[in-house]
């Protein structure tokens, strides 16, 4: 039987808490003029018409820390995200306001990360899938500090360092639609909560059914207002902080990185193929253009809401279909992804092609 104060109770109330939160922050950022003006400030990701304030991180930080705050007790773990989250917000509002430097965000990124790591939050080990667990916790380096013994685990922490910041960068990269990727999020997190669900019986996982359900209804919240049309973006500082805690919640929910690799597969394969492309291009993988998937639906004739609901269904069918399967399938799934995204752009690119070519015949006659 599934607890419900694990589950139902911190979706509700922070689903709650970001309903009145968010209409608030449109509000605020709406009377200090704090508005994304594509007129003003182009920006080459930027698809909207008409001036939207950012500045979706305040409330779900406020819906999910309030939330914890009543079902947790605070530990070290726990003060290390919260800390981690408070930076990133705060960064994260900075950039929604008035823009950053795309290197210091991701310095930011790494920063927060460190103190989740220092924490002891790590990925000791991962699903082999050809059959056990690859353990990452062999090789140690062990000091003396303050009188007391601490050990950093080399490759578990890098793992998790490298780990953690994709995810913050993939999920701000896919938001690029209404109510795109905070749809996407709250699926991700409810799929994530129901894998810490299966170990329900192992007292420690139900802190992080907590987080996971927790960090869903904030955003099943902050998309009431993100759909088409949208009242409010959720800005850098919602999607990095939405990275930070799936990142966190798939190391703790036992070491699933694995299932957020097919969950979140669309966005996953879809920052890999950016960041080679612009590499290969000679460009920065870290400014934005209008290469991502979603770009290439919209050139297509796909309507905002049609993209945004593509991406919902895939991302759901993705999390069912990852809960249920082992490590093998879920390699399986990731390279059936990785080829059906090379696919479609291959597709895309010669159906614009295609219709280059047309317009140019036409043009002759």
């Amino acid at each position: 039987m599934i607890n419900p104060t694990i589950t139902v109770f911190p979706f509700v109330i922070t689903f709650l808490i970001s309903l009145v939160i968010t209409p608030l922050t449109v509000i605020l950022f709406s009377k200090r003029g704090w508005m994304i003006d594509p007129k003003k400030t182009p920006h080459p990701a930027h698809i909207h018409k008409e001036p939207v304030p950012k500045g979706g991180g305040l409330p779900v930080f406020v819906a999910v820390f309030l939330t914890l705050a009543i079902f947790l007790k605070w530990d070290k773990h726990l003060i290390a995200i919260g800390g981690a989250s408070l930076l990133v917000l705060i960064t994260g509002l900075i950039d929604d306001i008035k823009g950053l430097n795309p290197y210091l965000r991701l310095g930011v990124n790494f920063l927060a990360v460190g103190i989740i790591v220092a924490s002891g939050i790590g990925i000791a080990y991962v699903s082999n899938p050809f059959g056990g667990v690859i353990d990452l916790s062999q090789w140690r380096w062990g000091f003396e500090l303050w009188g007391k013994h601490h050990e950093i685990w080399i490759l578990a922490d890098l793992f998790a360092l490298l780990w953690i910041p994709v995810l913050m960068n993939a999920i701000n990269w896919s938001s690029g639609v209404d109510g795109q990727i905070t749809g996407v999020v709250t699926i991700a997190a409810i799929a994530l909560g129901l894998i810490s669900l299966n170990f329900s019986a192992d007292i420690t996982q139900w802190p992080v059914a907590t987080l996971a359900f927790a960090l869903s209804g904030a955003f099943a919240g902050l998309t009431i207002f993100h759909f088409y049309p949208q009242r409010i973006m959720p800005g850098y500082s919602a999607t990095t902080l939405a990275g930070l805690l799936l990142g966190v919640i798939s190391i703790l929910a036992t070491a699933k990185v694995g299932t957020v690799l097919v969950v979140l597969g669309v966005p996953l394969v879809d920052f890999i193929y950016i960041v080679l492309k612009r590499i290969l291009s000679g460009k920065s993988p870290v400014w934005g253009d209008k290469g991502h998937l979603h770009h290439k639906l919209l050139q297509m004739g796909w309507g905002k809401r049609r993209v945004a609901l593509f991406y919902w269904t895939i991302t759901a069918v993705l999390g069912l279909t990852a809960v249920k399967v082992e490590a093998r399938s879920k390699l399986a799934i990731m390279i059936g992804l990785v080829i059906l995204m090379l696919g479609f752009m291959l597709w895309q690119y010669s159906w614009r092609f295609s219709k280059r070519s047309g317009r140019d015949s036409g043009s002759k006659i």
